[in-house]
């Protein structure tokens, strides 16, 4: 397997695909999922003449199952510590739910020349957790509820958001894909618990309206109408704001795991932002 080793010894598996000259795309997955989530955009983007790039974040999938580190500031330090390894410069960085907030930390810490645009898909950004200052954010006994579900029965709480709120497939006349929920279950199960607990509190505790103001890039924000997961309201409405250069797309009825429910749109609005001049 490909991988890179952190500053703290950390393992961390990644995928490199396609022409090394060519513009880099980079992908940060969810939690608690892997590169494999992203298989679709992989491979499109990879026929389109780009390099692709993806990484299980530690603890998750196959880089190490760490117990330590399961924050932000770690996660943007090992993606920063891969894109040095590679080399890669001028990249777009695209991330999901928690690999948005990544997205964020990391590139409003990066160094110069090697972003040039940024993707937030469903981002847990700017804060997820409800405050005096963020009434629209979700309780704290939301994500005490997460913790508790994964200490019980991990296998059957991962069962149960794939099934459900992840994909919309508790809504009414949904199309439900069994080929989606496995492959998520697939994902989730690989990684490590303690990491996968740990990272709750990351990416729901964690304010990014500092890493947000500091970019200056361009920066695209797509979020689905009908997220149950990382609520719209609370997120790209209001991530939106503090962004020097975003732009915002929302998609009626669509639900968090919108680039997997409905690839062919989603990869179509990344390619027309990624070509932009």
């Amino acid at each position: 397997m490909a991988t890179i080793t952190s500053q703290d010894g950390t393992r961390i598996f990644y995928k490199d695909w396609g022409p090394k000259d060519a513009q880099p795309i980079v992908f940060h997955h969810g939690w608690p999922l892997s590169s494999d989530d992203w298989d679709n955009q992989m491979l499109f983007f990879l026929s389109q003449g780009y390099r692709v790039v993806a990484f299980d974040r530690r603890g998750h999938g196959r880089s190490d199952q760490t117990d330590t580190g399961n924050d932000m500031d770690t996660y943007a330090a090992d993606t920063s510590d891969l894109v040095k390894a590679l080399d890669l410069r001028n990249a777009i960085h695209v991330g999901h739910s928690t690999g948005g907030g990544v997205v964020a930390r990391y590139v409003a810490r990066a160094e110069p020349g090697r972003v040039a645009k940024a993707v937030l898909i469903g981002s847990v950004t700017p804060v997820m957790l409800q405050s005096a200052a963020n009434p629209e954010g979700t309780p704290m006994e939301v994500f005490d509820g997460f913790r508790s579900a994964l200490v019980s029965n991990r296998a059957q709480f991962f069962r149960d958001i794939s099934t459900g709120p992840f994909y919309g497939f508790n809504r009414e006349g949904a199309e439900i894909s069994q080929g989606l929920i496995d492959n998520w279950w697939r994902q989730g199960m690989a990684g490590g618990a303690k990491a996968q607990y740990d990272s709750i509190q990351a990416f729901s505790e964690t304010d990014f309206t500092e890493d947000l103001q500091a970019i200056e890039i361009p920066v695209l924000i797509l979020h689905g109408e009908d997220d149950q997961v990382v609520p719209i309201a609370a997120s790209a409405h209001k991530a939106i704001k503090p962004l020097p250069n975003g732009t915002l797309k929302t998609y009626p009825d669509l639900s968090h795991g919108l680039f997997a429910t409905h690839p062919d749109q989603v990869n179509a609005d990344l390619l027309e932002f990624i070509r932009a001049e």
